[in-house]
């Protein structure tokens, strides 16, 4: 079991930046692939990024890439999401989940799932 806690969210004004980070409880976190999803009230779930266990892979979901970079320190046990030029588009609950085995951009491979950090960027 892997529990993950997010934090660094919080209130930007639009072309911000915002770093947020997901903390995993427990030994085994460098066996995990990470993503971050978002979802925004009234929406679905949307992936936005993924890692692999190593950091030796990265995959943005549409519209990220360029602007959101995810990172992980598998010493710290902790993933990040920098994020910036930051859009009212962007506002949303932001989650990071574990996933065992090859990252992935859909949901359902992602075993362990945070509380959630609100970022709402304000236009």
């Amino acid at each position: 079991q892997v529990r993950l806690v997010e934090s660094g969210g919080g209130l930007v004004q639009a072309g911000g930046s915002l770093t947020l980070s997901c903390t995993a409880s427990g030994r085994t976190f460098s066996s995990y692939a990470m993503g971050w999803f978002r979802q925004a009230p009234g929406k679905e779930r949307e992936f936005v990024a993924a890692i692999s266990w190593s950091g030796g892979s990265i995959y943005y979901g549409d519209s990220k890439k360029g602007r959101f970079t995810i990172s992980r320190n598998n010493a710290k046990n902790t993933v990040y999401l920098q994020m910036n030029s930051l859009k009212p588009e962007d506002t949303a609950v932001y989650y990071c989940a574990a996933a065992y085995g090859a990252y992935s951009a859909q949901a359902v491979e992602y075993a362990h799932w945070g509380q959630g950090t609100q970022v709402t960027v304000s236009s």
